[in-house]
């Protein structure tokens, strides 16, 4: 297993706006953002890709999308229906899945150059996959595993 000092971030950006979403990574150090979304769209102005590329180009944080470990359609359906087994079950089996473990790998990888920070909607980083994702980075590093969070806001499973 290989040590490292960086820890592994996560962030959620439901219920946060751009100046505080970029202010908390700022403050933890973060030097790039791992948007871990299978579509980087959102319609909370400023979270879609190219715009928050540049809002975090500004700041002087980079950005890399890696779509692999985004959660497949039919779980992300789940997730919206509060099937938090079925979400599980088939975002593990993505996982195993060549543009998963490939993404992975490149995760994996640059979070063990720099500080690095997961990204996706979710705020309650145990009802994401991005928990998932940071644990097997984690496993595979030793690294630790730190959640930052910008506001509070429910939860998709409703916790």
């Amino acid at each position: 297993m290989i040590r490292n000092q960086n820890p592994i971030f996560t962030i959620g950006y439901e219920g946060a706006t751009i100046p505080a979403f970029v202010a908390v990574l700022r403050e933890a150090g973060v030097v790039l953002v791992l948007d871990i979304r299978a579509v980087p769209a959102s319609r909370k102005k400023g979270f879609s890709k190219t715009p928050l590329a540049a809002h975090l180009d500004e700041a002087g944080i980079a950005y890399r999308h890696l779509r692999g470990l985004g959660t497949p359609k039919r779980g992300r359906d789940a997730a919206h229906g509060g099937d938090r087994e079925a979400f599980e079950r088939i975002f593990l089996a993505h996982m195993e899945e060549p543009e998963a473990l490939l993404d992975l790998g490149e995760a994996l990888a640059r979070a063990l150059e720099q500080p690095s920070c997961l990204l996706c909607l979710e705020r309650d980083p145990e009802n994401c996959h991005r928990l998932i994702v940071a644990n097997r980075m984690a496993r595979a590093s030793g690294q630790e595993v730190r959640h930052l969070f910008v506001a509070e806001a429910p939860s998709l499973f409703g916790n």
